[in-house]
């Protein structure tokens, strides 16, 4: 991990070369882009932005991992997703959103590179393909939302947490002698919280789990041990 603020121009390029959209931008054009965007520091818990602020900035993660977090009626948070570096969160109003939809919280020490909305218009002008990709990216987040309510609601708690955890295997899975480590802090109430549960229930899945020899666990750490056997139980309904 990198302390807060102190993310190279070298590592600025590299993650901004992830984003999804700026992918197919030459090195160039990075360089650019890279003039627009602000760098700021988080450390460990500390809230990046709060759901219901006005959306005023995008922010790109260069260095940690970032919680989105969703409150509930019932008072409840729902961890919606951890993002690694490369990935973006927050909005803009130029994109169609009036306030955040989601809280951001930085889980470990974090360096997060962000951008305004007349600087991303600028962008949006400059590049009309980053445009189309843009809305082809926003259009299947928002299919993948309508997916995780559609879990939250039908999905027995077994296969949520399942689901889960291979998705967390997909973007953070690093293969070692144990099995394939999910390489980011997983307690057992941010896992309670991404699928809808209680810490208790959780946990008890999870045991579960572990005595059918699908995961190994330990002090925050999961590694996946049978993962079609988890894909099994991931698509019960």
């Amino acid at each position: 991990m990198t302390e807060p603020h102190q993310c190279s121009v070298d590592l600025r390029l590299k993650i901004l070369g992830k984003v999804p959209f700026f992918g197919d931008l030459s090195p160039a054009d990075l360089d650019k882009i890279n003039t627009l965007f602000r760098e700021r520091g988080f450390e460990q818990d500390e809230v990046i932005c709060f759901a219901g602020d006005p959306a005023e900035q995008l922010f790109v993660v260069a260095d940690g991992r970032v919680k989105l977090v969703r409150h509930t009626l019932a008072g409840k948070d729902v961890v919606l997703d951890i993002l690694k570096a490369g990935e973006f969160f927050g909005s803009l109003t130029a994109l169609g959103d009036d306030v955040y939809s989601e809280t951001a919280q930085a889980q470990t020490s974090t360096c997060i590179l962000t951008i305004g909305k007349d600087s991303f218009c600028q962008i949006l002008d400059l590049y009309p393909p980053v445009t189309l990709k843009v809305i082809n990216i926003m259009a299947a987040r928002l299919r993948t939302a309508q997916e995780y309510v559609r879990q939250l609601s039908a999905s027995p708690v077994e296969a949520r947490i399942a689901h889960t955890l291979l998705v967390l295997c997909k973007k953070f899975g690093q293969a070692t002698d144990v099995g394939l480590l999910i390489q980011v802090p997983l307690s057992r109430d941010d896992l309670a919280a991404m699928t809808g549960t209680t810490t208790e229930t959780a946990s008890r899945v999870m045991s579960q789990f572990q005595k059918d020899g699908l995961i190994e666990t330990g002090r925050q750490w999961v590694a996946i041990l049978d993962r079609a056997g988890l894909e099994a139980i991931s698509e019960e309904s």
